[in-house]
């Protein structure tokens, strides 16, 4: 059996041929969740209500870009009627009443969501532990976490347990963990998702995304995301989609700038693994190979470190945690944040989202000769289970950007970014695609590129049933 390199395109092809059925393939996503639950993809499966909604989806006509497809969201996303905890204690049994847009444009796809991926509290970290759950491990190595805040829902798509997961991004939230066990993270342009303005966090930082295990099936699931209704919160970026299309076909020849500086250097180090660098110098002769020209980006980012510190520590002060209630319900960099976000004066706050203005105008202005940007997509390996625990706040934001100094900036900047493994011996390595504001069209089509030279991408084998049939949830339905 050949093993799914687009597992989504081709579950979606199977089921509207009539070869499988949303509830044969929902049935054997949440058998495979269930087997790999070590892992800790998932921190609420809701199997019988997935079945239900397969069940009700075959009594209708196929209908929707999703149509019969098992996703799950993270447990950042509201989903009426299910256990909803944001990764926190403070949210102990929560159940909304009322389903968040993300949600509703799965359902409106004819997606069947069959569960909760893990996720840090509130999504604050780029690593995927918390007091509420066990870790997201990464498959290749277990020892190592998965990277964060969606660490659950890239598990589940490097296993197969997925074909694909949404998942949200607002410092690298996407992009860490996809590169960190070998999928593709996509995160769109600031603005993009029609249900999205950016306006609800300081600085616009956050935006839903896709992971996958292509460029196409990230452009898939991110046309269903962008799929919707005619009134937007937001102007939507040129280049409309569909992106998928778009994503199967050769890019013209392109100007890509290559940069190794981050926005972090000088600040904490950045310095890159061997094998970072050997992938992303991979990522040059493969692109330079295909015909496109190659240049240094000379990026040199300023006055950044306090800027984000303030943006995030502002995020952090909104979550609905009582001064008095911290301690005992938060976890102590969430409390430290909030803390910090709380004690921010007005005028601190206007003074920092002025410099993210003026980086943002900046960057785009020193990314302006090139299609694409080309940056390492992390700076070490994956870091061991508890790497970041019992250190100060201080320490643990430290060694989060040592970890992925390149991604966060993309957010300030409101651009769309994209990582794709390229290789590596033992174990995936990634680099990172940074396109134009609106230019998710043309980084889809390099990152298809850069798969194409990679060849297969292996599924991580996480027990004797998957090394049976490593080809994920595709591999099952077909044998």
């Amino acid at each position: 059996m050949v093993l799914p390199e687009r597992p989504l395109a081709e579950l979606i092809a199977t089921l509207a041929a009539g070869e499988a059925s949303p509830t044969s393939a929902v049935s054997v996503a949440i058998a495979r969740a269930e087997e790999g639950a070590a892992l800790g993809a998932f921190v609420r499966l809701t199997g019988e209500r997935a079945l239900e909604r397969a069940r009700a989806l075959e009594r209708g006509a196929p209908a929707g870009l999703l149509w019969g497809v098992p996703l799950a969201e993270k447990d950042l996303t509201a989903r009426a009627g299910v256990e909803t905890e944001y990764g926190s204690r403070a949210f102990a049994g929560h159940v909304p009443e009322v389903s968040d847009p993300l949600a509703a444009a799965l359902d409106a796809a004819g997606a069947v969501s069959i569960g909760k991926t893990n996720t840090p509290e509130f999504g604050l970290t780029g690593y995927t532990e918390s007091a509420v759950a066990p870790p997201a491990r990464n498959p290749w190595d277990p020892v190592t976490g998965a990277g964060g805040s969606s660490g659950g829902a890239a598990v589940a798509v490097a296993t197969g347990m997925l074909p694909a997961a949404p998942a949200s991004d607002g410092g690298g939230s996407i992009r860490i963990p996809a590169a960190t066990v070998g999928v593709v993270g996509l995160k769109p342009s600031r603005g993009r998702l029609p249900f999205a303005n950016g306006l609800e966090t300081p600085g616009g930082l956050s935006t839903a995304g896709a992971i996958a295990r292509s460029a196409e099936d990230a452009a898939i699931l991110l046309d269903a995301l962008v799929a919707g209704g005619p009134h937007h919160f937001a102007t939507r970026p040129p280049g409309h989609g569909p992106f998928a299309p778009a994503a199967r076909q050769d890019p013209p020849r392109s100007r890509i700038g290559v940069t190794l500086a981050t926005p972090w250097d000088g600040w904490t180090s950045t310095d890159l693994d061997p094998a970072a660098r050997a992938a992303f110098d991979r990522a040059i002769r493969i692109l330079g190979g295909a015909g496109h020209d190659v240049a240094d980006a000379a990026w040199r980012p300023v006055g950044y470190p306090e800027m984000f510190l303030t943006l995030w520590r502002a995020s952090a002060a909104r979550i609905p945690i009582a001064d008095g209630d911290l301690d005992a319900l938060a976890e102590p960099l969430t409390a430290w944040l909030v803390r910090e976000g709380r004690a921010l004066g007005a005028a601190e706050l206007l003074a920092a989202q002025q410099r993210q203005a003026a980086f943002e105008r900046r960057t785009i202005a020193d990314f302006a000769a090139f299609d694409a940007v080309l940056t390492p997509a992390l700076a070490l390996p994956p870091r061991p289970v508890g790497w970041y625990a019992g250190v100060t706040p201080e320490e643990n934001f430290a060694r989060q950007c040592s970890y992925a100094p390149h991604t966060s900036f993309v957010n300030v900047a409101g651009l769309p970014a994209i990582t794709v493994p390229v290789g590596g011996e033992g174990r995936p390595w990634s680099v990172q695609l940074v396109g134009r504001p609106g230019g998710e069209e043309r980084i889809l089509q390099l990152a298809r590129q850069l798969e194409d030279a990679r060849g297969p991408l292996p599924y991580p084998q996480f027990s004797e049933k998957s090394a049976r049939n490593p080809g994920g949830l595709l591999g099952e339905l077909w044998t």
